[in-house]
């Protein structure tokens, strides 16, 4: 059994007593391990999101005279500040507030600390910044590495104590296929 299998089997047998002393079963979000394909996607909508806001600058600022006029110039560094700007907040804020970035959102993918726990700002930094170096610096295998682990954890999950889960909100798991 793994970690994240005992994790799930203790927070399923978690009761509370309610209020005429019934015993009532708390609902929880399941969870299983994110498919590698869905992370793919995910990763692919939040890169999708940063250059199109580059993409649309560029065209906007080569409408206004590219390089050749200043609003042209400060059209460019204003579209370079804003997905900065948007790289930041999805990398770094959204998942410690959601779990998630908008690619995860859509996919129905969220990150969760091996223990369940919600990310904290340390830890989704880290994750996001030297870890998502440190796969790309090994050609990009440290990415690859989800699809073939067992419990689907890419080297930037290992670095950081983290794993992406799929969720079902009515508290079902996928059925296999």
């Amino acid at each position: 059994m793994t970690q994240m299998e005992a994790s799930l089997a203790e927070r399923e047998q978690q009761r509370r007593v309610g209020e005429r002393g019934v015993v009532v079963v708390e609902a929880r979000r399941r969870r299983v391990r994110a498919p590698f394909s869905l992370r793919c996607g995910a990763l692919l909508v939040d890169y999708t999101l940063v250059v199109a806001i580059v993409a649309f600058a560029t065209l906007f600022a080569r409408t206004l005279g590219g390089s050749v006029s200043l609003t042209g110039e400060a059209t460019l560094g204003i579209g370079y500040l804003l997905s900065l700007g948007v790289l930041l907040f999805n990398f770094l804020v959204l998942p410690v507030f959601t779990g998630t970035t908008v690619g995860k959102w859509a996919t129905g993918l969220r990150i969760e600390r091996l223990n369940g726990e919600r990310l904290g700002f340390g830890r989704a930094t880290l994750r996001h910044t030297v870890g998502y170096l440190i796969s790309l610096l090994t050609l990009g295998l440290g990415f690859l590495l989800a699809a073939f682990d067992a419990e689907g954890r890419a080297l930037h999950d290992r670095i950081a104590g983290t794993v992406v889960v799929r969720t079902l909100g009515d508290g079902t798991r996928p059925r296999a296929r």
